[in-house]
């Protein structure tokens, strides 16, 4: 059997998806009951990862645990949570964390992913720590005005970054799940080619078959947008890295492709794939 956390996200749900497709046993685990339908076969669980208590049924039976910590600035005791996993008798962790792990060691908004990064890694499990890039669905923030203005407005219009398909991101942590050969390592998953904000707008023009007009924002203007419903050491951490970003936070990293044996998909494929949000 394989856990799946944050199960009702971007990544969980498809990672469910894909685990059931490939006929796993899969346990599903969020916070709350999901609002979509599971598919047929995965079983669902209640728990949170800030009550380590709750976990240790939940892994019971489980050969791996895919780990997703979401929430900027969460309670949550690292350890306690590998824990459970440890004394239930998984024997192999995947942990979703972030690029900025290995770019920006010291960023304050990551501090959490640091600890489970080390838990994990001393756990004495066999482990895979996943870190993708920005992903290509934070372009969800675009779909109200997109629907209602046809516009995108977006600070930093012509840097670009190799956004990252949550769906890729998936199919690296079911392989990773379920295969042998990824224990010990630390796979930077980002998409096939650096994209700007520019260019990811005209893209969702593409996607929708209407016309969308980008607006160029000033750094303070993202600022006053983003804060109204993201913490502000989040979005100042944001905004560092879509400005000033490192070479190494523009590379394409070859770890999708050396892992799936084909190249990650490019964020027009996600535009198109989710126009409906748009549209």
């Amino acid at each position: 059997m394989i856990v799946v956390t944050g199960a009702t996200g971007n990544v969980g749900r498809l990672l469910v998806e894909a685990l059931a497709a490939q006929g796993e046993e899969v346990t599903a685990v969020s916070r709350r009951a999901p609002e979509a339908p599971l598919p047929v076969g995965v079983r669902h669980r209640v728990a949170d990862l800030a009550e380590p208590r709750e976990l240790k049924p939940v892994f019971e039976g489980a050969d791996a645990v895919f780990l997703l910590v979401a929430g900027v600035g969460a309670e949550l005791d690292a350890r306690a949570v590998v824990g459970a996993a440890v004394a239930a008798g998984v024997r192999r962790l995947v942990l979703q964390s972030s690029q900025l792990l290995g770019t920006r060691p010291d960023s304050e908004s990551h501090g959490p992913l640091k600890e489970f990064e080390a838990a994990v890694r001393e756990s004495g499990l066999e482990w895979t720590i996943l870190r993708p890039s920005g992903f290509a669905s934070n372009a969800y923030v675009w779909a109200d005005a997109v629907r209602t203005a046809r516009t995108i407005a977006a600070p930093f219009a012509d840097v670009a970054m190799p956004v990252v398909d949550p769906a890729d991101i998936a199919d690296v942590a079911a392989a990773a799940l379920r295969e042998d050969g990824h224990a010990g390592r630390t796979y930077v998953l980002t998409g096939p080619a650096a994209v700007t904000p520019r260019e990811q707008a005209a893209a969702v023009a593409l996607a929708v078959d209407a016309p969308v007009r980008f607006v160029a924002q000033s750094r303070a203007e993202a600022r006053a947008h983003l804060v109204r419903f993201l913490p502000e050491v989040a979005v100042d951490g944001m905004l560092g890295v879509l400005g000033e970003p490192t070479p190494e936070e523009q590379r394409v990293s070859p770890d999708v492709e050396r892992v799936l044996g084909r190249a990650g998909r490019p964020f027009s494929a996600w535009a198109e794939r989710n126009a409906c949000a748009f549209a």
